[in-house]
């Protein structure tokens, strides 16, 4: 397969920086969107916050930022000397981008989609409601979680701490 020059890879790089960025940026900036909330007192606004954050969420940053990981992942993989599987760093990162994708598609967009479904329908009592609290708490948690693992991800990335599968043998 033909590879990219180093022109190429600097131009594929730069646009996998900017996916990375919006992916965790957009994923910290949930995060503190939900400390929005503390001091709430209109229910309107309690839905405009939730729908904010699925907004930013589903439409504009974190979605698009994930999948462009994954797409500018594939190219790097396939048009470099990087490869698929030839670092454990590699299969790590590899690991890493694809649960946190399947998770954020079963668990964490479905959490966020029912607080904002709920907090639209009841307003200001979703605060009382054991499933609003429940998907709220899931979500920050695990929000939480998966944001810092892909932090030690960009910085498994940057330092490459395992040696190439071929070394190995």
């Amino acid at each position: 397969m033909p590879k990219l020059k180093a022109k190429g890879l600097k131009w594929l790089k730069g646009f996998h920086l900017i996916a990375v960025s919006c992916w965790i940026g957009g994923a910290v900036s949930l995060i503190l969107l939900y400390f929005l909330k503390n001091g709430v007192a209109d229910g309107n606004v309690l839905y405009g916050i939730n729908k904010s954050i699925h907004h930013v969420d589903m439409v504009v940053v974190v979605i698009p930022g994930a999948f462009g990981c994954l797409i500018t992942g594939l190219i790097y993989s396939s048009f470099s000397n990087w490869g698929f599987f030839k670092h454990t760093w590699m299969i790590f990162k590899w690991i890493v981008t694809i649960v946190a994708i399947l998770f954020g598609t079963f668990f964490l967009g479905p959490w966020e989609t029912t607080m904002m479904e709920i907090s639209g329908k009841f307003g200001m009592s979703s605060l009382s409601n054991s499933e609003y609290l429940y998907n709220e708490n899931m979500n920050l948690i695990f929000g939480t979680i998966q944001v810092l693992v892909l932090m030690i991800t960009i910085f498994i990335s940057i330092f490459k701490p395992w040696k190439s599968r071929k070394a190995k043998k």
